[in-house]
């Protein structure tokens, strides 16, 4: 993701999210070298193709790789182009890249309500491990911590492959 991205990052995040990232927490990430990000995104040729073909964003995962581990901080599709895939794509590419980079084993919260994300996680092979009470705002709501573990991982990298 660049600069040139974040508008429309920002757009399907406040979309998405009732906390949504700021456009400073979205800087702040983009300049730490810890952070990776990956975008689902098309071109756009316009009317009748007059004008230059402009890349419209329709997904972005935000995710970390420290050691062995990697962690998702933040994942989006806007909402005209969910349940079509996009999601799981961005996951498995970012599974990949943090595979290459040494992770080994991948975290993430998820609230507790939001079971569609559940289920995209679990179908990758991701597990509920535990609950954090009270750990998202606007509304309360718990988080629950899910883990794909080291066989996982490299099972689902390797199926890709």
């Amino acid at each position: 993701m660049t600069r040139a991205d974040l508008d429309q990052a920002l757009l399907i995040e406040q979309a998405s999210f009732g906390m949504p990232w700021s456009r400073q927490l979205f800087l702040r990430e983009l300049h730490n070298p810890a952070i990776s990000t990956l975008l689902a995104a098309f071109k756009d040729p316009g009317p009748s193709g007059k004008r230059p073909a402009a890349r419209v964003v329709t997904g972005y995962i935000v995710f970390w790789v420290v050691a062995d581990e990697m962690h998702i901080l933040n994942l989006a599709v806007a909402p005209a182009r969910r349940l079509r895939g996009i999601a799981k794509r961005l996951v498995q590419s970012a599974l990949e890249k943090a595979y290459a980079k040494g992770a080994r084993i991948a975290y993430l919260e998820v609230r507790a309500s939001n079971t569609a994300a559940q289920k995209l996680y679990l179908g990758l092979g991701f597990t509920g491990i535990s609950l954090r009470k009270g750990y998202y705002d606007r509304p309360t709501e718990d988080a629950v911590i899910m883990e794909l573990g080291p066989g996982a991982f490299k099972t689902l990298v390797e199926q890709k492959n």
